[in-house]
């Protein structure tokens, strides 16, 4: 006996492997998909318009750097005929400074080495610095003078004090303009103190340490008079270091007077009267007059291009340049 169902025809079934027609699209809609694809592809175009700028600042700026520090090698272009070798020291005296010892004793021996460079003059202005940094120098210019001899002249332009100072007395004379600051022969350790502030507000210190002396000078706890006698001994020590320099360096010329290494600084016209410095004049005048050769060639080493925009553009720079090479690069 035949069900309902059986009286019904069988489903159709669509062949198998024949391809189902596409849809049906309206002429408007054709006409909109057309223009979206249009705008598509000219987004694409002009994207790729400004990736290709991009690549071709950066590979611009990497060359900058590849041909300035190839010049930063060359910074003095040798010459035969007589001349006064400049080198100048300014700013802070410090590790990572232009008048860093690196620095210095790079453009000292370049100076000194320099047959047509009839003498070496430091054209300082500074207000001083590491006491390491500035020894190292003064210890290289006494090695050069007697390796070469070969005079050496500071000349002092705005100030000329502490560490600036420690490195002008290895100079066989110093020249200062009337109103120079020149002198500060002393030494000097700061900080600061929070201990009364923070019992004020109820903070505690918990400062852990091996070593009853190994969190001395720590700003947030209380300095002992056993760790101030030890600061103070070994700043001491420092001071009689630089004393001992500007007594050998400036030898009977120094009129000593209870002030002289108190840390005091004077103006040029007072530091000749105390033997701190010897005459009155510039660059330009010593150059002419005292060594003779008028010609001055500046051996000091400047900051190039390269390195102002390292410092201006910092790691992206050369994050950019690396990406733009790579980007262009056929072989990936």
């Amino acid at each position: 006996m035949n069900t309902p169902d059986d009286s019904l025809p069988p489903p159709m079934q669509e062949p198998v492997g024949v391809p189902a027609p596409p849809p049906v699209v309206a002429p408007q809609h054709e006409a909109a998909l057309a223009q979206l694809a249009r705008e598509f592809l000219q987004e694409r175009r002009i994207e790729r318009r400004w990736r290709t700028v991009f690549r071709l600042f950066w590979l611009t700026l990497a060359g900058l750097l590849v041909y300035s520090l190839w010049l930063q090698g060359k910074h003095v272009t040798p010459s035969a005929t007589p001349h006064t070798a400049l080198v100048e020291v300014r700013g802070e005296i410090a590790a990572d400074s232009e008048a860093s010892a690196e620095l210095l004793l790079a453009a000292l021996k370049d100076a000194f080495k320099d047959d047509a460079a009839q003498a070496v003059v430091l054209r300082i202005n500074s207000p001083g610095g590491s006491p390491v940094q500035a020894g190292i120098v003064y210890d290289e210019i006494l090695r050069l003078k007697k390796q070469y001899d070969k005079p050496v002249y500071a000349v002092v332009e705005e100030i000329c004090a502490s560490g600036a100072y420690y490195i002008a007395a290895a100079a066989d004379e110093i020249y200062v303009d009337k109103a120079s600051v020149v002198g500060s022969i002393g030494v000097l350790m700061d900080g600061f103190g929070f201990t009364g502030l923070m019992d004020k507000v109820g903070v505690e210190r918990r400062l852990l340490t091996a070593g009853e002396n190994k969190g001395m000078l720590d700003p947030f706890s209380p300095l002992t008079a056993k760790q101030r006698g030890y600061a103070q001994a070994m700043l001491d020590q420092i001071h009689q270091q630089f004393i001992a320099v500007v007594r050998e360096g400036r030898g009977k010329r120094l009129k000593e007077t209870p002030e002289t290494f108190s840390g005091l600084f004077w103006n040029g016209e007072q530091a000749v009267k105390l033997g701190l410095a010897d005459r009155f004049g510039n660059l330009d005048y010593v150059a002419r007059e005292v060594v003779k050769a008028e010609d001055v060639i500046d051996y000091t080493p400047r900051d190039n291009v390269a390195e102002r925009l390292a410092k201006r553009f910092g790691a992206a720079m050369g994050a950019g340049a690396v990406k733009a090479l790579k980007e262009l690069s056929p072989i990936r």
